[in-house]
């Protein structure tokens, strides 16, 4: 998919300001309602119209509102987008990609947009975030549409940004872009429909991150079986496709670093199993890999913008059919680790399928931290709706750093406990545990269940079936598939993990 905005960077001069010819400028404003600086000076006329247009339409320049106007004359632009901010505020570097995807809402298809970007304390890295908030919002998922409307125009929005430094955004930005290419990266697996990215064929997909310098492996039918993932297998055996598990490798550290793993659950499609689903919203399981749609993503951003530290990320794809062969109510399953495992319920697979992931990424790669994601239970929706994932971990460290992650790039967590009690509940008449604990604290139970398969490595789950897939539109993301999880997981590698 193709680019539907082209970003460059200028110095902020108001005589190149003023030879601004045709489009659109982006001006911003606070409570006072005025232009500053570059803007005053470039634009002499269009204060007046502002204070004039802004009191008829009653315009309060309060943060995230837009005043939009034909230019006025003396102007050589078209249009006048004035956008209000708190100029009082601290604002954090969300908050400019937050903006940046609000104005890029504003833009339409095939035109160009000078965006004036002086707000008070914004510098270089600010005019970067915003920079990136505008990519975020201009992705799109039409390859399926035959027909394309005229809102549907595939011509890229340009955008030039006029900023106090432009070559020190410009550089920031392009390390930015790669996150946003990561992003794009995710959101276009989850969005996928499920007879197009089967196991192999995601398999062949993630084999592609080869051409940016990731190690790619992967494991096929016959090694998982000869490797002794039974629980990952027994939850693709009732589909005709065969089950795959994908490792890359981004080594950009030193030699002797330890790395970091992500490890996403990939299950292609989940009608349930055995214990099928209802119909309704059934199609929505297209996106039970999402998880695993970030690791992909952030492999992708990691190698992109040549990240200084050892990452590995693997991810296990399988699918979940009901077909004669399928695992059973009742079936015990022996996993990698040589746990034994009463299968309760077939729809609670993706536990299964990160069980043997866990086990095998640790015992292999001996990394220095271990994170998963995973679309896993319906009842983090319950627990916390779709505005945070919820964490598991058996570390209050890596939580923190999860956590500081999360607020600087609004993809947010909310740590639920473990512990004994809940650990009781998944223990099982027949085997060592059983595959569900029940209705209450399900999301609970099933951290309990991935911990069994974790031993002293500092580790977090991160349960995103509430954010990774049909979460809420917003200012940076119009897409069904979120993306969730790239920017708050590669901010978490530079933060700690970078050399």
């Amino acid at each position: 998919m193709s680019d539907l905005v082209e970003i460059a960077f200028t110095s902020l001069e108001p005589a190149s300001l003023a030879a601004a010819r045709g489009g659109t400028v982006v001006c911003f404003v606070g409570k006072a309602l005025a232009l500053r600086g570059a803007a005053a000076t470039a634009f002499d006329g269009a204060a007046a119209l502002v204070a004039r247009a802004a009191g008829v339409a009653q315009f309060k320049a309060k943060p995230k509102t837009v005043l939009d106007l034909i230019a006025p004359a003396g102007m050589q632009a078209d249009r006048l987008l004035v956008v209000g901010i708190d100029e009082e505020a601290s604002a954090r570097p969300h908050d400019w990609v937050t903006l940046g995807g609000l104005v890029m809402g504003k833009l339409k298809a095939g035109t160009e947009a000078l965006v004036v970007f002086d707000p008070t304390g914004a510098d270089a890295a600010a005019a970067a975030s915003f920079a990136l908030g505008l990519k975020l919002r201009a992705y799109r998922f039409d390859r399926y549409k035959s027909k394309k409307t005229e809102k549907e125009d595939d011509a890229p929005v340009r955008v030039t940004i006029a900023t106090a430094d432009g070559a020190a955004a410009s550089a920031a930005g392009a390390s930015l872009s790669a996150i946003a290419d990561g992003v794009y990266t995710a959101r276009s697996l989850t969005n996928e429909p499920p007879n197009v990215l089967f196991p192999v064929e995601y398999a062949r997909r993630a084999a592609e991150l080869a051409s940016l310098g990731v190690e790619i492996e992967v494991l096929d039918q016959a090694a998982l079986e000869k490797a002794g993932m039974r629980a990952l297998l027994a939850v693709g055996q009732g589909s005709r496709h065969e089950s795959r598990v994908v490792i890359m490798r981004w080594n950009g550290g030193a030699q002797d670093q330890q790395p970091v793993a992500i490890v996403g659950k990939g299950v292609t499609f989940d009608t349930g199993g055995i214990s099928i689903k209802p119909a309704a919203g059934m199609e929505d399981m297209k996106g039970d890999m999402a998880g695993s749609a970030c690791v992909v993503g952030l492999m992708h951003a990691l190698a992109s913008r040549k990240a200084k530290a050892n990452v590995v990320g693997a991810i296990g794809l399988v699918e979940n059919m009901p077909d004669g062969n399928a695992q059973r109510p009742g079936d015990i399953v022996t996993a990698m680790s040589g746990t034994t495992i009463e299968i309760i319920n077939t729809d609670a697979e993706g536990r299964l399928v990160l069980a043997d992931l866990l086990w095998y990424v640790q015992a292999t790669y001996k990394p220095a931290v271990m994170i998963d994601l995973a679309t896993l239970t319906g009842a983090i929706i319950v627990a916390l709706a779709h505005e945070y994932a919820g964490m598991f971990s058996n570390n209050d460290d890596l939580c923190a750093r999860l956590s500081q992650a999360g607020d600087a790039t609004g993809e947010r967590v909310w740590r639920l406990p473990l512990g004994p009690a809940y650990d009781k509940l998944i223990e099982s008449k027949f085997a060592d545990i059983k595959n569900t604990g029940g209705r209450h604290g399900g999301s609970i139970t099933a951290a309990q269940f991935l911990q069994r398969f974790v031993n002293d490595v500092p580790w977090a789950h991160l349960d995103i079936a509430g954010t990774g897939m049909g979460s809420p539109l917003d200012e940076i993301n119009q897409s069904w598939g979120s993306g969730w999880g790239v920017r708050l997981l590669d901010r978490f590698v530079a933060d700690h993990y970078e050399a």
